[in-house]
């Protein structure tokens, strides 16, 4: 079995939030004060590994956990192994505030992760607190450097530049990549959930962004044939990539090959749309029977939106929840 979707699409890749709790604040994902899913509302870990194995029976061969902060959730290290034994899958990724990285980093690659992602806004003390409201910048970097010497196939890091705030840092951040041999990609804000900023004001285009690069660096469209959102260029003479993720200047669902599985067991069949599907009463409702939950699986293909409609003009955010919710 294959999920396709109507437009064609095959999906093989699924992001799974395993919590929606963090221990950062950062300012475009989070309101300040948070009201975090009771427990009993939330996926236990044993639920979740069932759901990835069902998907890498429909053929699945990816899966990215990302939260919230997956590394926080209480008996994460278990999740990693379990799933790190599912032969159908060729890929375990994840993605990360980097605050747990430095004690985690060895058990990751020893489950089986061989990328991983790490959402770095700044490299400067007080941007970075500002962003993220309660993060250390050294947690950050010395997870980040444990992870390098764990020697992952691929770290990349991902950036969300705010003007006025840390738009500044563009060139020290890339200079950072390239000093440790790591990629760097750059997102425009997404949005989701109100999170007491006007994101209007404070948005950068990628495009400015990619002229900005231009005037320091040499760049050369990478041939890297992905069906993710990413564009990306080489930077001559160094190691590293960087990539633009543009949901506002430039729609990237035209090759969307992935879901997303909230860790209220939710199939977001878009980032950019409350179209979804409940699966966990389907989970729950039959413990030793997984043909109700394939069967929804694949009729949810007949309703994945063929793109996100992100609009910044909106008053409003163009999607209640928040990101920690559903996974980055």
């Amino acid at each position: 079995m294959q999920l396709i979707d109507q437009f064609n699409r095959k999906v093989d890749y699924i992001r799974v939030s395993v919590t929606d709790r963090c221990d950062f604040r950062c300012v475009y994902c989070m309101s300040e004060k948070m009201t975090f899913l009771p427990k009993s509302t939330v996926l236990s870990l044993e639920e979740i590994e069932r759901l990835i194995r069902v998907f890498s029976e429909l053929g699945v061969k990816k899966v990215r956990l990302t939260g919230g902060e997956p590394l926080v959730r209480r008996g994460i290290d278990n999740l990693f192994k379990s799933i790190g034994k599912i032969k159908a899958l060729d890929e375990i990724t994840l993605t990360t505030n980097g605050s747990q990285l430095q004690s985690k980093a060895q058990m990751l690659k020893d489950a089986g992760v061989e990328r991983i992602n790490v959402s770095l806004d700044s490299l400067d003390p007080l941007t970075f607190k500002k962003m993220t409201r309660t993060g250390d910048i050294n947690k950050v970097l010395d997870g980040i450097h444990s992870a390098i010497e764990v020697g992952f196939k691929k770290i990349k890091i991902n950036t969300v530049l705010m003007k006025q705030i840390n738009e500044k840092e563009l060139y020290n951040l890339v200079d950072y990549a390239i000093k440790y041999y790591l990629d760097i990609s750059f997102i425009e804000e997404m949005p989701l959930g109100d999170t007491d900023y006007d994101r209007q004001s404070t948005s950068v285009s990628n495009d400015d962004i990619l002229l900005k690069l231009k005037e320091k660096y040499l760049l050369s469209k990478a041939d890297v044939t992905t069906s993710g959102p990413a564009e990306y260029f080489y930077i001559k003479n160094t190691q590293t990539k960087v990539g633009l993720i543009s949901p506002h200047s430039h729609n990237f669902c035209e090759n969307c090959n992935r879901v997303r599985i909230s860790c209220k067991g939710e199939l977001f069949l878009c980032l950019g749309q409350d179209t979804k599907i409940e699966l966990m009463p389907l989970i729950r409702e039959n413990p030793h029977n997984d043909e109700p939950l394939k069967e929804a699986i694949l009729n949810s293909m007949a309703i994945k939106p063929k793109s996100h409609n992100f609009n910044l003009a909106d008053q409003k955010p163009s999607v209640v929840r928040f990101m920690s919710h559903t996974g980055g």
